[in-house]
């Protein structure tokens, strides 16, 4: 579809300073001028056009795993939530270590997914840590990154092995840190897991990794990317390591810098997810990492899981939650109104820093750009109701909560996936 949006404000790194401009989209590219008329006109006045979102860490549970999940409503979530691109970790059912499930991803995508879809392939054969997967296969097949994400890589000898491996096919290892050792436990050791009466995982398991990557990284010379940071430690860790030079970077979720572990009170299983939920101290460090440039981008971590897997005692219950449809709206309140970052700073971080880790041709709006673009409302308030979500899954921990500001119209290849009309 040949689209004009006008009257919108456009924000881009790559657009010079914002401002009220047209955006044209003709055959599914973005141009600065066209002598060709268009199929729809989309009015955005006082709305923002963005690079569309790109999800550099979610779960969409297909193959195997379609009771939860798969790529169809996953994608619709995403979509809804104005992501335009999303990529999804190995851990399927069977595993991501191979070229033909790269593919079957891959081709399902192109024909029931809503927004592109990036498959991520496993570091290791069957996620075991064991023996190397079919890099150099799936890298033909057209993975982005490398992650045994939901298990650590625990050999240091396996991981620098791995890392020097990837490099040679221009891709990142997304390193999924805990020791296992330090692990045995269902939420943040600190005052609510006594209180609840709970085996606690201290912000230590996860730190310990995140240094063995940035020694890793800085004695090969290398790529790394840590996963979803949750603590203040490791923070600390990569913003000291960025200082040296190190070849780090590294992602949060929105939920790491909106909640804390006092959200579990209750045995509320919603808010059970892996790296656990941590104290108001290390949310001000994620804030601070932000801010400051040491986090590269904000990803979602999006976790479907069917309600019976939640609906059971704490220690037993599944990790993680959706993530698509409350990402947006949840960095709007707590980054842009809270004056955290700016808007061209939000861009960088759901879309730039993203495909530039990935080597995408999108994330910015320049002319001759795939047009994958976000039409966005600051300052629509509405109620996250879980129920009404377009993931098969219904997990999350926002239900009932105030929302402000939501995707308008999410626009991939110049074809419009979303569109919510008041």
């Amino acid at each position: 579809m040949n689209l004009d949006i006008i009257n919108g404000t456009v924000v881009g790194p790559a657009t010079g300073p914002a401002g009220i401009r047209p955006v044209y989209i003709r055959d599914g590219k973005i141009t600065l001028a066209t002598d060709k008329p268009a199929d729809r006109v989309i009015d955005a006045a006082g709305l923002y056009v963005l690079p569309g979102m790109i999800d550099a860490h979610c779960h969409l549970r297909d193959p195997g795993l379609v009771y939860k999940e798969d790529i169809a409503t996953g994608t619709a979530s995403a979509a809804k939530g104005g992501f335009t691109a999303v990529a999804c970790m190995a851990n399927t059912q069977p595993v991501c270590d191979n070229a033909a499930v790269v593919g079957y991803i891959r081709n399902k995508a192109e024909r029931v997914g809503k927004t592109r879809v990036h498959p991520i392939g496993a570091v290791s054969k069957n996620l075991e840590g064991r023996e190397l997967a079919e890099i150099g296969l799936m890298a033909q097949e057209g993975i982005v990154a490398l992650s045994d994400d939901g298990k650590p890589v625990v050999s240091a000898d396996f991981m620098r092995k791995a890392m020097q491996y990837a490099s040679d096919f221009g891709l990142v290892i997304i390193s999924h840190c805990e020791d296992p050792s330090l692990v045995d436990g269902a939420m943040n050791e600190g005052e609510w897991s006594t209180l609840m009466g709970l085996r606690g995982i201290p912000a230590a398991a996860e730190e310990i990794q995140v240094a063995r990557e940035t020694i890793l990284a800085e004695s090969l010379g290398l790529r790394v990317h840590i996963a979803h940071v949750s603590t203040r430690g490791s923070v600390r860790i990569v913003r000291e390591a960025k200082a040296r030079g190190v070849k780090i970077t590294c992602e949060t979720c929105p939920h790491y810098f909106t909640l804390t572990e006092e959200a579990c009170k209750g045995y509320n299983t919603l808010a059970k997810v892996n790296p656990p939920l941590r104290t108001e101290d290390d949310r001000q460090a994620i804030l601070e990492g932000i801010r400051d440039g040491t986090i590269d981008m904000i990803v979602t971590d999006h976790a479907p899981h069917h309600e019976d897997e939640k609906q059971v005692e704490f220690a037993l219950a599944a990790n993680g939650f959706i993530g698509f449809e409350s990402a947006f709206p949840l960095m709007n309140q707590h980054l842009l109104q809270a004056g955290v970052i700016t808007l061209d700073r939000l861009v960088e971080l759901t879309s730039v820093n993203p495909a530039k880790m990935f080597g995408l041709e999108s994330g910015t709006l320049q002319e001759g750009a795939a047009a994958d673009v976000l039409i966005a409302d600051l300052d629509d308030e509405w109620v996250f109701d879980r129920f009404a979500t377009a993931s098969k899954a219904k997990n999350a921990p926002y239900h009932g909560m105030t929302m402000r500001g939501r995707a308008r119209w999410t626009i991939v290849g110049g074809d419009i996936v979303h569109e919510f009309i008041r």
